[in-house]
């Protein structure tokens, strides 16, 4: 399922519940979670170079996807098996900017179209992994990344176990880590269907986000 497929189904989901509650109203939360590990990545030089992914979908997001996929043994699906659902995934990820946001040194950084990419099927979930790199390499000595999704469908969270890892970079840099603070009020507030699809919720997420920063001196 692509991905402006699954916006569709999401948005149609929300209204539906909306509706069905009688209330004219739906709470403003995400309907897709996934479990982040991700890796920065530094050439000999000291240059960055790109990050690397490994996002974990939630149980239920993983059966509907999987819906459709013939495979030869039942439940067990091969990257083969699912290569053509990892591309579809990876090329309509660049409509949203990959769901990652990179700025170094005051200066938004910009990616090139994704490598290296496949889809696992670990413990009955899928694990997209891929590679996004930088349009040009750069030193910094402030690296900002954000990785989240500014309309809140989809939840990120960053892996308990090393969520994050620093590949190559030189021993003078330093790896910070923020979270997203939980139980947020604003979460919580009822929004109208009309409010739901308006821009005025196009980077609601920005609340959410999971904040990597990497000093270097």
């Amino acid at each position: 399922m692509t991905t402006p497929m699954l916006r569709s189904w999401l948005r149609a989901f929300a209204i539906a519940a909306a509706l069905v509650a009688g209330t004219g109203a739906a709470s403003a939360h995400p309907h897709v979670w996934v479990t982040s590990h991700s890796e920065v990545i530094y050439a000999a030089d000291g240059t960055v170079t790109g990050v690397r992914h490994s996002w974990a979908f939630d149980e239920m997001f993983s059966t509907y996807a999987l819906q459709g996929i013939e495979t030869k043994q039942k439940g067990v699906y091969s990257r083969d098996d699912l290569k053509a659902l990892a591309q579809t995934n990876v090329e309509s990820l660049k409509e949203y900017a990959f769901f990652t946001f990179a700025n170094a040194d005051g200066r938004k950084q910009r990616f090139q179209e994704p490598v290296d990419y496949y889809l696992e099927y670990k413990d009955s979930v899928l694990v997209l992994h891929f590679t996004l790199p930088f349009k040009a390499p750069f030193k910094a000595k402030k690296l900002a990344l954000e990785v989240f999704d500014p309309s809140y469908f989809v939840d990120f969270t960053l892996a308990n176990d090393e969520p994050v890892k620093l590949v190559g970079a030189p021993a003078s840099c330093q790896l910070a880590i923020e979270r997203p603070k939980s139980g947020t009020p604003s979460a919580q507030q009822p929004i109208s269907e009309d409010s739901f699809l308006s821009d005025a919720f196009a980077n609601y997420g920005a609340m959410f986000a999971n904040k990597i920063t990497v000093g270097c001196s």
